[in-house]
């Protein structure tokens, strides 16, 4: 016991400070990708005849970061140094097609609109579904709870049933033997709800794009609210996606919260002060069998608390 409390005292304060602080990865880290057209050849396609998703464009350079493996292998077929891959994680966007980089812009997700991010910016529910994944998008999902990235400090929570759930999260190609699982999940979840696909399986297919045993991603007449491309993505770029669609961080440079924060905190504000205020006019006594009636259901609260402890 004592070398369990000598280890925990070593190891210290282990939770990642992301989003109050900018995120810390290695230089070796493959994210976001930086074109440079002007480096290209003419007629050269050394890195789309490389690439084994055909992700990228040549005319104009282009890639579609929702086919990309991040394999790199582009970047090392292009003689002239156009492609070069950084150590940013922020990669998540809102439409599919703010997801094709043509240069160093980033595209990055917006919030909700004012009436969802009301009903999910302090609690969302998620249930992931594997559509014929390959459980790489799946263990990074399991590791956003672990103590390093702690998710459910921001209110986000996987669940079990989606019935309990506000949105799906799809990762993997979506089989033919996924398809009905998917859709009936789908349909379950009750609305308003939010569909977040995860990983390059789920967004284009990935590499299993074209087989005949792969619908190639998500289902068209399914809205996707949120694309989080990798293969499979880091937990600070899916965190990083949730967050902002949440409105919780907006598109600085440096990803911390910034003015997103400070609304947020506002919306908080005024959302404590109108329960109070309702807390305050339901305790205000109207007349005595209004009050009666109050004490008569606290006292049926009571007694139904007092049951199932016995039940216990």
């Amino acid at each position: 016991m004592f070398d369990l409390l000598k280890a925990r005292l070593r190891q210290g304060h282990q939770t990642t400070k992301f989003p109050r602080e900018r995120a810390q990865l290695p230089a070796r880290f493959r994210g976001r990708p930086v074109l440079d057209e002007s480096k290209c050849r003419e007629g050269c396609r050394a890195c789309a005849d490389a690439c084994p998703t055909q992700a990228i464009a040549t005319e104009p350079l282009s890639i579609d970061l929702g086919a990309c493996l991040f394999c790199t292998v582009c970047q090392e077929a292009c003689p002239e140094g156009a492609i070069v891959y950084t150590p940013d994680h922020r990669l998540a966007a809102r439409s599919r097609s703010d997801l094709v980089v043509s240069g160093a812009e980033a595209r990055l997700a917006t919030a909700l609109d004012t009436e969802m991010r009301r009903l999910f910016n302090r609690s969302l529910k998620l249930r992931q579904v594997s559509a014929g994944d390959c459980s790489g998008c799946a263990a990074e999902l399991v590791a956003m709870g672990n103590v390093v990235f702690d998710l459910g400090r921001f209110g986000i929570q996987f669940v079990a049933s989606p019935r309990h759930a506000d949105g799906i999260v799809v990762t993997g190609p979506v089989t033919t033997n996924m398809e009905f699982a998917l859709r009936e999940t789908y349909a379950a979840v009750p609305e308003p709800k939010i569909v977040i696909a995860v990983g390059a399986c789920a967004i284009s297919g990935g590499p299993f794009a074209g087989a005949d045993a792969s619908r190639g991603g998500v289902p068209k007449d399914i809205p996707v609210d949120l694309y989080i491309p990798g293969c499979p993505p880091h937990p600070l770029t899916i965190l990083d996606g949730l967050l902002r669609l949440l409105g919780r961080i907006d598109g600085a440079t440096d990803g911390r919260p910034g003015q997103a924060a400070e609304r947020y905190g506002e919306e908080l504000r005024a959302e404590a002060l109108r329960w109070r205020t309702k807390r305050t006019e339901a305790a205000a006594p109207a007349d005595e069998t209004g009050s009666l009636t109050r004490k008569v259901s606290l006292c049926r609260l009571a007694s139904i608390g007092h049951g199932r402890g016995r039940n216990r």
